[in-house]
């Protein structure tokens, strides 16, 4: 189980760091700008769920393996040739921003459910979900704050709501189908949520509608 956790955490900080390096290299940063926006957006809804639990310091400060992964992978992506096979076709560009987004969210909201589990000893059904929504949510928000963009959740297809529904599947599943199973699931729900919305375009309504 250990072995899966630490792959699972590894693909969601990759998938992560590589949505948020790639926006800061859209947005002309320089290398160091670019490997902050990946490390903030990979470990920053981590960082906000440990401060909302007392678990300080941060996980991320305690094991600074994630930290690492997520900085290696915003400089691969710099590489020239990596960076302009990416940013010279615009489908090729949002394709990759919405796997990548879209699977970073789906394994960072049930990483928090996980996280609550672990350190609650009868923790609620609110406390769960909300947990599992700021873990997944939390990095992204402050990547786009940082890029000077309207974060994805207010104004994107279905991106909250994704997460919600994937933390909710998380925890009814848990008791019923074990912590793999459910973490797979609920991550799985995102996902395709996610990538559904995308291709159907769906949307919540706005102000203006």
């Amino acid at each position: 189980m250990e072995r899966f956790l630490f792959i699972f955490e590894m693909i969601g900080t990759v998938a992560f760091a590589a949505s948020g390096a790639i926006l800061g290299i859209r947005k002309g940063m320089d290398i160091f700008g670019v490997c902050i926006l990946g490390l903030t957006t990979a470990c920053g809804g981590g960082m906000v769920r440990d401060v909302l639990l007392g678990n300080t310091p941060p996980a991320a400060f305690q094991n600074p393996m994630a930290s690492a992964v997520a900085v290696v992978t915003s400089l691969i992506l710099f590489l020239s040739g990596v960076r302009h096979g990416l940013m010279g076709n615009q489908r090729r560009y949002d394709l990759f921003m919405l796997w990548m987004d879209s699977a970073g969210l789906g394994i960072f909201t049930v990483m928090g459910v996980r996280v609550v589990w672990g350190c609650v000893a009868e923790p609620s059904l609110y406390l769960l979900v909300f947990v599992g929504v700021v873990t997944g949510v939390g990095g992204g928000v402050l990547r786009d704050v940082l890029a000077g963009d309207t974060p994805y959740i207010f104004v994107k297809h279905v991106y909250a709501s994704a997460s919600l529904a994937g933390a909710l599947a998380c925890v009814v599943l848990w008791p019923l189908a074990g912590e793999m199973a459910a973490m797979l699931c609920g991550s799985a729900l995102v996902v395709a949520v996610r990538i559904l919305s995308a291709h159907f375009r769906w949307n919540l309504p706005h102000a203006h509608d």
